[in-house]
């Protein structure tokens, strides 16, 4: 298997598998002259909010977009003049970013073993929102104990899942009021480009996120941005939604191998059987001793691996002035031991076993 190449990626592969079908449809929308706010854009979030059994889908530039405009709607209608939001500290920092550029102030809790938000971990504190971040495609399928949030109930939150990693777990459900999702080339179903969504069942949002993609349009009520997506995307979106029941059983397929081949001392899958039924696979993450070593040791068998993420955000930059954690918290151990293995559909069998071949060898 010497010079054997896996990328991190295999969206070259999957292009190749489309191409035709992308070529097509791409002239088919150029052709027609409507680039934005047609047809494709409206089937397309028709075909999103089905899928996540809710009422409304908004396209957006962005799943970063997403989360920006729920976080400046809910901080909007909070009777709180300085709302508060609690957000696992172990995920992406866009975030973080959407609800600080928002205005709210931010508290950080510490994970579990998975990445998840530890529920004992959440201050005795009034808050106005919670983020359920499904890191690496582990769907957050409840909110904790009622008994221990202390003296507020759930009733007094408002729940906002930044679902872009999880959204297409199999029998998941959304929890919270209003869902961003994200179709970054990374991802299970990814773009060309950016893209993103909302989806909910809550009419008022559907309203002000129409409007504040649009630049307020079409009352100026309120402000907005300009963060649509095209009907170019919306369009091979919908070419791509024609494979995701297949993609994501290929990579079920993976990850269930994986875990079986990985039994090892010294390697902790993060998927496991306790968790993969409400898993989206959209990451296969082990934690391993020196995992730097591990990382380089599988480059030099030509395995591209990725870190996610480096630091817990209550670590870096501009966060270290919220709450959070401290440097001796779960987040921040999980941090420095995991390590992203390559995982979509277009991986062969051969290269499944390569993969787990080298990952054994190396630890």
């Amino acid at each position: 298997m010497n010079g054997l190449q896996i990328p991190f990626t295999g969206l070259k592969k999957q292009y190749n598998n489309l191409r035709q079908a992308v070529l097509d449809t791409t002239d088919e929308v150029l052709r027609s002259g409507q680039l934005m706010n047609g047809n494709y854009t409206a089937e397309f979030e028709n075909w999103l909010a089905r899928r996540n059994g809710v009422k409304y889908a908004v396209t957006l530039h962005s799943g970063t977009a997403a989360l920006e405009c729920l976080a400046e709607y809910y901080a909007t209608v909070s009777s709180a003049m300085n709302p508060r939001v609690l957000i696992p500290s172990l995920t992406y920092a866009a975030t973080a970013n959407a609800f600080q550029r928002a205005g709210w102030d931010i508290h950080f809790v510490d994970t579990d073993a998975y990445g998840i938000m530890d529920w004992n971990r959440v201050p005795d504190v009034t808050y106005q929102a919670l983020i359920l971040v499904g890191l690496y495609g582990h769907a957050v399928t409840h909110v904790g104990d009622v008994k221990i949030w202390r003296n507020w109930t759930l009733s007094d939150l408002v729940i906002i899942e930044d679902a872009a990693q999880h959204w297409l777990a199999s029998g998941s459900v959304r929890m919270g009021r209003s869902a961003a999702i994200s179709f970054d080339p990374m991802k299970n179903l990814a773009a060309y480009g950016n893209g993103g969504a909302i989806v909910t069942n809550d009419s008022d949002v559907l309203h002000f996120a129409r409007a504040w993609r649009d630049n307020g349009k079409g009352t100026h009520d309120s402000t907005g941005t300009n963060s649509r997506m095209s009907e170019v995307e919306c369009a091979l979106m919908l070419v791509k939604a024609q494979h995701i029941d297949d993609w994501q059983q290929r990579r079920e397929k993976i990850s269930r191998y994986w875990m079986e081949r990985l039994r090892h001392p010294d390697i902790r899958c993060l998927i496991t059987k306790d968790n993969v039924h409400d898993h989206a696979f959209h990451k296969f993450v082990i934690d391993v001793d020196d995992r730097d070593a591990v990382q380089r040791c599988l480059a030099v068998k030509n395995i591209e691996t990725r870190v996610h993420y480096a630091q817990p955000l209550h670590e870096i930059g501009t966060f270290r002035q919220w709450p959070g954690p401290d440097i001796l918290s779960s987040a921040s151990a999980l941090s420095r031991r995991v390590l992203s293995l390559p995982i979509y559909p277009e991986l062969t069998d051969l290269q499944v076993d390569y993969v787990a071949d080298q990952v054994l060898s190396c630890v």
